[in-house]
């Protein structure tokens, strides 16, 4: 999958396909986020959130593909989106912040997991060597994965409700 669009298989047997967003997935992006509860809104914002609106969006379709990409993940070609990823990575390219959102009833599928795989094997592709997300620390089972994938859990400086989760890469082959 050298174009990172494909179908991908859960550990559960359930197939979806992914690709990279763009300008043209802002509605169908906002339609998914009426889909996710309010609870993954404040884990993905790391706030309060009601909706996410078009500046949000944006930076999420409205990517430089170079140290941003977003994807987003359909049950079947012309579907609604049921998860999306983020990585959004500094100047360098050496560290990459990752972000999965899934919809309420697409959750417990293995779906966030194999959207983390997905983007993990991309940012390792470009040159990427340390992934991190930043977990409110009352998201346990996004925690619980990231640990089950390799990451190593730290306390976040200055907010003591936050976990930073990091993740050493492989140099690309």
């Amino acid at each position: 999958m050298t174009d990172w669009n494909g179908e991908l298989t859960t550990h559960t047997g359930f197939k979806f396909r992914v690709r990279t967003a763009g300008p043209a997935d802002e509605a169908a992006l906002h339609g998914f986020f009426e889909h996710v509860t309010p609870e993954d809104l404040r884990f993905r914002f790391l706030t309060s959130v009601k909706e996410v609106g078009h500046d949000r969006l944006a930076q999420m379709t409205d990517v430089d593909h170079r140290q941003a990409e977003s994807f987003v993940a359909f049950e079947k070609d012309g579907g609604p989106i049921i998860a999306t990823a983020m990585l959004a990575c500094d100047a360098g390219l050496e560290t990459g912040e990752v972000a999965v959102s899934i919809s309420a009833g697409y959750k417990n599928r293995g779906i966030g997991w194999e959207l983390l795989r997905h983007v993990t094997r991309y940012a390792e592709a470009k040159g990427v060597t340390r992934l991190q997300s930043l977990e409110d620390r009352s998201n346990v089972s996004a925690i619980q994965l990231e640990r089950e994938m390799g990451f190593t859990a730290s306390a976040y400086p200055g907010d003591s409700t936050l976990v930073l989760l990091e993740k050493t890469l492989s140099a690309p082959s």
